[in-house]
């Protein structure tokens, strides 16, 4: 089954949630934890989404390079700017479980512009 999402004027957080949820098959009354789900999402107005307070401003994404020392700061509005879906497959992929089924399942998710 396929699930629409509209993000305009919602949260980042709670979208993210949701989505989560849905893809793991939370929502039906069959759930099994160790089964993929068959559900797909499908994200619209991606560039619309919120963050609730000063986060915009102030929620900061980290990554490394390699050498030691060599820590990349972004600031949430930068980096929403330039990708806004890969602001959301991060929150949501941080949501799903730590194992095998996560990337199957993060395939099951698309975002439209």
């Amino acid at each position: 089954m396929e699930h629409v999402i509209d993000a305009k004027n919602k949260r980042l957080g709670r979208l993210a949630t949701e989505i989560a949820t849905i893809l793991q098959g939370k929502h039906k009354p069959g759930y099994n934890p160790r089964l993929e789900g068959d559900d797909t999402v499908r994200i619209k107005n991606i560039s619309k989404l919120t963050l609730s307070g000063n986060k915009a401003k102030t929620k900061i994404y980290y990554r490394h390079t390699g050498p030691l020392g060599h820590l990349k700061e972004d600031k949430f509005a930068y980096v929403f700017e330039k990708k806004p879906e890969w602001v959301l497959r991060h929150a949501v992929r941080l949501m799903l479980p730590k194992n095998k089924l996560a990337a199957k399942r993060l395939k099951k998710l698309i975002i439209e512009k």
